[in-house]
């Protein structure tokens, strides 16, 4: 059963595969990770080439792979130089963002746990202003809070000190 159009109308009808029909990314083979399409479109630099109104967005977690997000229509995908903002786990990505909304880097967060004994997500966000201006939908890639981003860095940071 096809969805009720409810985009404006620059978009066009085309068939996409249902979630489950979807196959992973179509350059590296990798199940991704759903994304709301309102984060696609706020991230998207051209959203003009999101020809079909699209609730079943994947992003490629994959760190070598230009693909971020794709979706069951084999010609939408966007690559690393479409998205407006870098993706922190991919390879080359500059600043790595652990918190989109504030703009505070994965080293910032680092420099907190090395230098000023943050222990907790919460330390952080004292000491960097991480999680203040919270719009996650919109800011973040993966369209979700930054909290588990943020909690990593506090414990890869602490792994490398055992």
């Amino acid at each position: 059963m096809d969805r009720p159009v409810t985009h404006s109308k620059r978009f066009t009808l085309a068939k996409r595969a249902a979630p489950e029909e979807m196959t992973g990314c179509p350059l590296c083979g990798n199940h991704g990770i759903a994304v709301s399409s309102v984060t696609v479109e706020h991230l998207v630099i051209d959203r003009d080439q999101i020809k079909s109104p699209i609730d079943d967005f994947c992003i490629c977690m994959n760190p070598d792979c230009d693909v971020v997000y794709y979706c069951g229509i084999p010609e939408i995908r966007f690559v690393k130089n479409q998205i407006r903002v870098p993706l922190w786990y991919k390879k080359d990505a500059d600043p790595k963002y652990a918190c989109y909304c504030s703009r505070v880097t994965e080293a910032q967060v680092i420099d907190a746990v090395r230098n000023h004994g943050a222990q907790t997500v919460a330390d952080v966000n004292c000491i960097t202003g991480a999680m203040k201006n919270s719009d996650c939908i919109h800011n973040n890639p993966l369209g979700v809070c930054c909290h588990r981003i943020i909690l990593a860095c506090i414990e890869k940071e602490n792994q490398k000190g055992k």
